[in-house]
C-alpha cells in the first residue's frame, strides 16, 4: 500500500527499473496479457502525471510482471475535450482517465461539499476524507458506472491575477476563471464574472484577455507558465479559499474482464493510501511553482485573519445554497456537509 509520499515513490522508481529491465529481457516475444489506456488532459511533463499517474502505472506494470501495459495519452491525445473524459471512460473511448469532478457539473454532486469555500485544510487529510466519504455514499450513486481507483483533491487554490485583488471590492467587473460551481457562485456574487474552461484553456485565455485572473492551485501554474502571464497572486494565510476534486477511475467492463490476479494489481495499488499520495504530492508540488513566482519578481499578497474573514463571512452563503440545493434533490446535505467536516478534521489531526 501507499503508507508514505517517500516510500511510494521509493517502490515507484523500483518498479519503473523492474519493468524496464523485464522489457530489456524479453525484448519483443513477451507481450503483455492487457494493454490499457490511460487518458488525461494536461501535457506528459506536468506535475500530475510525472509525479502521481506515471508512478502509479509503472508500479502497477511492474507488479503484473508485465501482464498489464499502460499507454499514456496525455493533452487529450486519444481526442475529445476534458469535460469528456467522464463519459470517455464509462464508454470505453478511453481505459483509464484522470479527470476534473467539475469538469462535468452537477454529475457527481456528493463530492462538491469538499469543493466549498474554505472547507479544506490541506490536500492528504481532504483526500483521505474525500474517498472516505465517497465508499460511504458515493461509489454506488455518483461513480456507480466506473471502477474509481483514487479520488483527491489539490493544494489551497488561490486566485492569480493581472491587477491587484486584496478586498472584495477588487473583483468587481474582473473576467476571471472559476474551476468548480461553488466558485463560480461565489465570484458571481462577489460582482466578478466567472469563466468557465479546462485548466488546459487558461494561458491563451489570459494572453488574449478573454480572462483578467484564474483561480487555480500553485502546482499547475509552471506547467500552464501563470506566473508569466499574471503578476499577483493572492493567498489566504492559514485558509483555504477553495479546492478541486478529481477522479481517477477505470472502464468497469475493462476492469471486470481482468483474472483475478491482475485486479488485485490494480487494487492493491487504489484507494485510500494511494489518493492519500496524491493529494500529498499536489499539494508538494505547490512549493515549486510559488518560488518560480517569487524568483520573477511577482506581487505575493497574503490576506491577514481580518482580510480572510470578510471573504469567509461572503462566502458562507454559497454553501449554505449548496446545502439546501442537495436536500431539494434527496441527497441529505447537511448530512454530507457535517460528515464531511468530521472526516477532514480526523485526518488533518493524525
Amino acid at each position: 500500500m501507499f503508507a508514505t509520499r517517500k516510500g511510494f515513490l521509493k517502490r515507484a522508481s523500483t518498479a519503473a527499473a523492474a519493468a524496464l529491465t523485464l522489457g530489456l529481457l524479453a525484448g519483443t516475444a513477451m507481450a503483455a496479457d492487457v494493454t490499457l489506456r490511460m487518458h488525461q488532459f494536461l501535457p506528459a511533463q506536468a506535475n500530475v502525471p510525472k509525479n502521481v499517474l506515471m508512478p502509479w502505472a509503472e508500479k502497477v506494470m511492474a507488479e503484473s510482471d508485465g501482464r498489464i501495459e499502460i499507454q499514456h495519452f496525455p493533452s487529450m491525445q486519444l481526442g475529445g475535450t476534458p469535460p469528456e473524459l467522464a463519459d470517455q471512460v464509462v464508454d470505453g473511448v478511453a481505459d483509464i482517465i484522470w479527470t476534473v469532478a467539475g469538469y462535468t457539473p452537477g454529475r457527481f454532486p456528493r463530492a462538491e461539499v469538499f469543493e466549498l469555500p474554505f472547507t479544506m485544510t490541506n490536500a492528504e487529510a481532504v483526500s483521505r476524507a474525500y474517498w472516505t466519504l465517497a465508499e460511504e455514499s458515493m461509489m454506488d450513486a455518483d461513480f456507480r458506472d466506473m471502477k474509481v481507483l483514487g479520488l483527491w483533491v489539490h493544494g489551497p487554490g488561490l486566485i492569480h491575477s493581472k491587477s491587484p485583488i486584496t478586498g472584495l471590492s477588487d473583483l468587481n467587473g474582473v473576467k476571471l476563471r472559476a474551476p468548480t460551481r461553488a466558485t463560480t457562485t461565489l465570484f458571481k456574487e462577489l460582482g466578478a464574472t466567472p469563466v468557465g474552461m479546462p485548466v488546459p484553456a487558461i494561458p491563451e485565455a489570459l494572453s488574449k484577455g478573454v480572462v483578467d485572473a484564474a483561480v487555480i492551485p500553485w502546482e499547475v501554474t509552471g506547467a500552464l507558465k501563470v506566473a508569466e502571464l499574471v503578476g499577483n497572486h493572492t493567498e489566504f494565510g492559514e485558509d483555504t479559499l477553495y479546492t478541486t476534486t478529481f477522479i481517477f477511475a477505470m472502464n468497469k467492463d475493462r476492469y471486470n474482464a481482468l483474472p483475478d490476479d491482475l485486479k488485485a494489481v490494480i487494487d492493491n495499488n487504489s484507494g485510500l493510501e494511494f489518493s492519500a499520495f496524491a493529494g500529498k504530492q499536489m499539494q508538494a508540488d505547490d512549493g515549486p511553482a510559488r518560488e518560480a513566482a517569487v524568483e520573477r519578481g511577482n506581487n505575493i499578497i497574503t490576506l491577514t485573519p481580518e482580510q480572510t474573514a470578510e471573504w469567509k463571512e461572503a462566502a458562507a452563503g454559497v454553501a449554505d445554497a449548496w446545502v439546501a440545493e442537495m436536500d431539494e434533490k434527496g441527497m441529505d446535505g447537511q448530512g454530507l456537509r457535517a460528515r464531511a467536516a468530521e472526516l477532514i478534521e480526523e485526518n488533518t489531526g493524525e
